[in-house]
């Protein structure tokens, strides 16, 4: 088992635990919360290999990402009153999932010989979409859609592993690197609350 299959167990983990906690929150049965935490888990990385064409997608070639789904998802279920702040444990797991599964999409551009803007744009999927497809299951705005800085995060971290990428760093510290990178500018931005700006249009209102 390489390095990076380690961090790959690590993202699946992470994400499937923050599915679970989001479900839990909205109060769905236990139907739900696996469900949740399974899309949560594999959603974006299933985006991303049907637009490479690596099919059947990755979790279907290895049922070991199914059995880490429904372990984690379990302990979620049965140590629900030990996380006693169940927000601050979302955002927790939910950041270090968005940025190990980043290194992941950027990385499966990179074996798939494709330009590094598109490598960043396949990590910036892989970290995302499985929150936005949990968030719509969960009746929200999906969190990359508000002013909340939360893709961007993902981008930044993919351009970071494409610089060290080019400067031939070692590949672990590259994975490592970036994946603190990412979530150190999550603490960050939530901590001193910065937001991207919004705009809108005003609604004219009548006489």
């Amino acid at each position: 088992m390489t390095f990076f299959d380690i961090l790959d167990i690590l993202g699946t983990i992470a994400f499937a635990i923050s599915g679970a906690l989001s479900a839990m929150n909205r109060k769905l049965d236990l139907f739900g919360i696996f469900i949740i935490a399974f899309v949560t888990a594999i959603g974006g990385g299933t985006v991303r290999d049907i637009l490479i064409g690596n099919t059947p997608v990755s979790w279907m070639q290895n049922t070991l990402n199914i059995y880490l789904i429904g372990g984690a998802t379990t302990f979620s279920i049965i140590f629900r009153n030990k996380l006693n702040y169940l927000k601050t444990s979302l955002f927790l797991f939910d950041t270090i999932g968005l940025g190990i599964f980043t290194i992941i999409g950027v990385e499966a551009g990179i074996q798939a010989n494709l330009q590094p803007i598109v490598s960043v744009a396949l990590g910036a999927m892989t970290g995302c979409f499985g929150g936005v497809i949990r968030d719509i299951l969960c009746n929200e705005i999906p969190v990359i859609f508000r002013k909340e800085i939360y893709a961007t995060a993902s981008i930044a971290g993919g351009i970071c592993f494409m610089i060290m990428h080019s400067l031939s760093i070692h590949q672990n510290i590259t994975y490592i690197g970036t994946t603190l990178f990412i979530i150190l500018i999550r603490l960050l931005v939530v901590k001193y609350q910065i937001t991207l700006p919004m705009f809108y249009i005003k609604s004219k209102t009548s006489s």
